[in-house]
Formats: structure tokens, C-alpha cells, sequence
């Protein structure tokens, strides 16, 4: 008899079109806010925050799948990590379009003195950079091309990528003196990298 702790093919299919379907409500939300023009009396802002969130929540997401596998044996979790972790680029991909496109224009010679000048977007903008190598190899392909333990230490800067993240939103948010959601994300993803820091540490030492 099949548990939670073990899926089908047929049933982790279903769970990944669910959580595909999901995943992309937001910006079908989006969509459906920018067609009724239901933005608000700042729609810019109201883009660029929600494009924003969502690329933290989904990095936040997918750098759970490990822990959630390890301690509730749910090993089938590690097939939705992938998904999840390319629509938190998604979404970045759309927060950092918005900026390009309703800030700058599409003018890069602009939009690249605001990076430079401003660190919160500096800080956004090296989270973004980095994100892009992640998204590109994130297939079976790319994988046999650098062979499992490249790809594996490539993908080890979303370690880098969440923080910087985190960062960004906080000085974003400092200035408006809103300071509690930046604190909560920091706490999570400090937890999320402190419990692989533990693991990593309990496994060196009993070797």
C-alpha cells in the first residue's frame, strides 16, 4: 500500500502538474489584476513588489525541499525541487523585467547607473546575474555535459543567491522603516542554510 512517504509514477505526475498549476496562480493573478486594472493607485509598485515576493518565496521553497525529504522521508520530494527553483527565476525574471522596462525604458546605460549607484539594486541585480547559470543548467542535458558534481557545486550558489535575496528586499524595505518581513525572510532562509550547516558539520564529524 502506497504512503505519502512513497508515490506512484502516475500519482507524482499528478502532484507535479498540481503544484505547476500553483505555482503559476500569481501571475495569472497578476494578469488578470493588470487586465481589470486592479494595480492600485501605484501599479509599478504593486508589480514590482508582488514579482518581488514571489521570487523569495520560491527560493525559500525550494531550498526546503532537502531538509522536508530528510526529515519527513519524503523522498519524492526532491522531483518538484527543479520546478520550483525555476519559478522562483520566474519570477525574479519578471521583477527584474519590470525594473528594465517601467524604470529604465529599456535603456541598459540608465538602468546600469541605477545598479551601481543604488546598493539595494546592486544587491538584487548579482542575485539576478547569478540565478541565470542555475536557470540554464537546470535540465538532464546540462547535467551530462558537466557531470554530477559540477553541476551539483554550480548549483550551490542559490546558497548565495537566497541571502543576497533576503538583502536586497531588507535595504528596499529599510528605507520605508517596514522591517518585518525582511526579518522574517532572513530568519527562514538562516534557518534553511543553518540546519544543512549542522548536518554537513554532524556528517564530517563522524567520519
Amino acid at each position: 500500500m502506497l504512503t505519502i512517504k512513497s508515490l506512484s509514477p502516475r500519482q507524482l505526475f499528478w502532484c507535479r502538474v498540481i503544484v505547476f498549476v500553483l505555482a503559476l496562480l500569481p501571475f495569472l493573478r497578476l494578469v488578470y489584476a493588470v487586465y481589470q486594472d486592479a494595480l492600485g493607485a501605484n501599479p509599478l509598485e504593486f508589480i514590482t513588489r508582488n514579482t518581488g515576493d514571489w521570487a523569495l518565496y520560491f527560493l525559500c521553497i525550494s531550498l526546503a525541499i532537502t531538509p522536508l525529504r530528510k526529515i519527513l522521508e519524503w523522498h519524492w520530494l526532491i522531483r518538484l525541487r527543479r520546478m520550483l527553483g525555476l519559478y522562483a527565476f520566474f519570477y525574479a525574471s519578471l521583477h527584474f523585467l519590470t525594473f528594465l522596462w517601467f524604470d529604465h525604458f529599456f535603456d541598459l546605460s540608465d538602468m546600469w547607473l541605477d545598479v551601481v549607484k543604488r546598493p539595494f539594486i546592486t544587491v538584487g541585480f548579482v542575485a539576478f546575474v547569478l540565478l541565470l547559470p542555475l536557470a540554464l543548467t537546470s535540465n538532464q542535458w546540462m547535467i551530462r555535459q558537466l557531470g554530477g558534481k559540477q553541476w551539483q557545486l554550480l548549483h550551490r550558489l542559490v546558497y548565495l543567491i537566497a541571502p543576497l535575496g533576503v538583502l536586497h528586499y531588507f535595504w528596499m524595505k529599510a528605507g520605508k522603516n517596514l522591517l518585518l518581513q525582511p526579518l522574517l525572510f532572513a530568519v527562514l532562509v538562516g534557518g534553511l542554510l543553518g540546519v544543512r550547516l549542522y548536518w554537513r558539520l554532524q556528517s564530517r564529524m563522524k567520519r
